[in-house]
C-alpha cells in the first residue's frame, strides 16, 4: 500500500505548499507542434532532479529496491506487455495465466491451501477496498439484519481501510492498540455487536512494524462467526522469509484457523513495479463477493473482478518476472540483508541519549521516539543532511521501512542522527522553528476537523 497516501503534512514538498500556492504560474497548454522524443525525454529527466533521493537509500518509504539489474527486468517485462489490457482475460490468456500463477504462488507463500484464490489489483488500497466490499455484499446476501454495518479494526490499521469504509458506507470502529502498540483483543471483543462485518489485524500494522496477536484474533472472529481480514500488505513478502531466516515471527496466515482472507503488496516488499497487490480469500465462494457483474447492457455481458476496469498489463507482468526472477533463495538474501540493517539502525538508534525503539518490531519496518529532545526538530535537521523524514503522531515518532538499498548506508544515517541528536540538544529554539513549530502546533488542535481542513488545503495547493 503507498504511504503517499497519509497526510501531506509527511513530506517537505506538501509542507512548502502554502507558501509556493501563492504564486500564479501560466497554466501549461497543449503543445501547439509535436515534440521530439529526445526533447520530451531530456524534460522529463530534468523533473526529477528536485525528486527524493531513494536510489542512494535516502528515502525510508515509497520505493523498494533491490538491485539495478532487477530493476531493469521489471522495465523489460513491463514494456513487454506495455500495451495490453487485463480487462479482458479471453483476449489475452498470457496476463491471465502470469495473474494466476502469481495468486497461487502468493495464496503457497502465505499458508494457503489449493482451495485459496484471490485477484491481482493496482495496491493496498484496492486490495482492502474489495476486502471491505466482498464482506459487505456478502452481508447483505447472507444477513440481511444488518442494517448498519460496521468493521472493526485497530487505530494501528492503515488509512486505506478508514477510505474503504468511507466509500461502501460502512462504520469504522476504531479500538485503540495495546501498550505493546498491538492489537487488544480485549477491547475488540467488547465492541463487537450484531452490526459488525468483520473484523481486522494487520501484519504488521505499518505504524510500529509489530504483528497484531492474529491467532488470538482469529479465534475472537470464529467464536462469532465473523470474518478476519489480516492485512499483509507491508509484511506478506517480507515475513514468511525474515521466519526462514532464523528470526521469529508470530504466526500470522492462513495456517491460522479464523483467517478468511488477506492482502499482501507485490510493489513492496515483492520488488514488483508499481503498482501491484493481491488480495487472498479462503475460499472461491467468498471471492464471488467481490465480483461485478451485469448482464443488461447493450455492449454486451459485462464482469469485472476488481475495481478497475482497464488493467495494464506491464504491471500484472511485472510482478511474475519479479516473484520468478527472486525465488525463494532471493528473497531469503533479501530478508537476510534487511534483518542485519534492520539490527544495526535498531541497535544504533537506541544507543543514542534521548532516543527509543516504539515497541519490539517484527521486521524491517520500525519507528523511533525521543524522551528528551525535540523529534520534529531533529527531523527537520536530518533533512537538511539530504535525509526523507517520514513523520508520524500519536506518539510522535520517525519511521523507517529497510530496504537492500539501506545496508550500504545505515552507519551514515546514524552518524547524521546522532550529529542531528546533539544539534538539537545545543539549540532547543529549534523546537519553535521550521516545520517542527507547525508539528508542534497541529499536534496540539484539540479539534480534528482544522487539522484535517489543513490537510485539505495542503492537497488543494498541491495538485494546482
Amino acid at each position: 500500500m503507498s504511504q503517499a497516501e497519509q497526510s501531506p503534512t509527511s513530506n517537505r514538498s506538501a509542507e512548502s505548499a502554502p507558501a509556493t500556492a501563492a504564486a500564479t504560474p501560466t497554466r501549461p497548454t497543449l503543445p501547439a507542434q509535436s515534440r521530439t522524443p529526445k526533447d520530451v525525454l531530456a524534460e522529463m529527466q530534468a523533473m526529477r532532479s528536485r525528486d527524493a533521493r531513494w536510489h542512494e537509500g535516502r528515502t525510508f518509504s515509497l520505493v523498494y529496491h533491490d538491485t539495478d539489474e532487477h530493476l531493469q527486468l521489471l522495465r523489460d517485462a513491463y514494456s513487454l506487455f506495455l500495451a495490453e489490457n487485463a480487462l479482458n482475460p479471453m483476449a489475452f490468456p498470457s496476463l491471465r495465466r502470469m495473474e494466476t500463477d502469481v495468486i497461487a504462488m502468493v495464496a503457497g507463500l502465505l499458508g494457503g491451501d489449493d482451495q485459496v484464490v484471490g485477484s491481482m489489483t493496482s495496491g493496498g488500497t484496492e486490495s482492502l477496498f474489495l476486502a471491505t466490499k466482498t464482506y459487505r455484499d456478502q452481508a447483505r446476501k447472507e444477513r440481511p439484519q444488518i442494517t448498519a454495518p460496521e468493521m472493526l479494526l485497530p487505530t494501528t490499521a492503515h488509512p486505506a481501510l478508514l477510505k474503504s469504509a468511507h466509500y461502501l458506507g460502512v462504520k469504522p470502529v476504531l479500538i485503540p492498540p495495546g501498550p505493546d502498540f498491538r492489537a487488544d483483543v480485549a477491547a475488540m471483543a467488547q465492541a463487537i455487536t450484531p452490526q459488525t462485518l468483520f473484523l481486522v489485524g494487520s501484519a504488521p500494522a505499518y505504524p510500529h512494524g509489530v504483528v497484531d496477536p492474529i491467532p488470538e484474533l482469529a479465534a475472537l472472529a470464529k467464536s462469532h462467526s465473523l470474518p478476519l481480514h489480516v492485512d499483509a500488505c507491508v509484511g506478506g513478502f517480507s515475513l514468511p522469509f525474515v521466519r526462514k531466516a532464523g528470526y521469529p515471527v508470530p504466526p500470522f496466515d492462513f495456517s491460522v484457523p479464523g483467517v478468511t482472507s488477506m492482502s499482501a503488496d507485490l510493489h513492496k516488499y515483492g520488488f514488483a513495479a508499481k503498482g501491484a497487490s493481491t488480495v487472498l480469500y479462503r475460499t472461491p465462494e467468498l471471492r464471488r463477493h467481490q465480483f461485478y457483474v451485469y448482464s443488461g447492457w447493450p455492449g454486451g455481458l459485462f464482469g469485472s473482478a476488481t475495481v478497475l476496469g482497464t488493467r495494464p498489463g506491464g504491471a500484472i507482468a511485472a510482478a511474475w518476472a519479479s516473484l520468478n526472477a527472486l525465488g525463494e533463495a532471493g528473497f531469503l538474501r533479501i530478508a537476510s540483508t534487511i534483518m542485519n540493517t534492520t539490527r544495526i539502525l535498531l541497535d544504533g538508534i537506541a544507543s543514542i541519549a534521548g532516543l527509543v525503539i516504539l515497541g519490539k518490531p517484527d521486521c524491517g519496518v520500525f519507528a523511533y521516539g525521543s524522551v528528551g529532545p525535540d523529534l520534529m526538530a531533529i527531523a527537520d535537521q536530518m533533512e537538511e543532511r539530504g535525509w526523507h523524514i517520514d513523520r508520524q503522531q500519536f506518539p510522535t515518532s520517525i519511521h523507517l521501512t529497510i530496504t537492500p538499498a539501506h545496508a550500504p548506508i545505515a552507519e551514515r544515517y546514524l552518524a547524521d542522527l546522532r550529529d542531528a541528536v546533539a544539534h538539537v540538544t545545543a539549540h532547543p529554539e529549534l523546537s519553535s522553528e521550521g516545520t517542527a513549530a507547525m508539528y508542534g502546533m497541529l499536534m496540539h488542535i484539540p479539534d480534528p476537523s482544522m487539522v484535517e481542513d489543513f490537510i485539505l488545503s495542503n492537497f488543494d495547493a498541491l495538485y494546482r
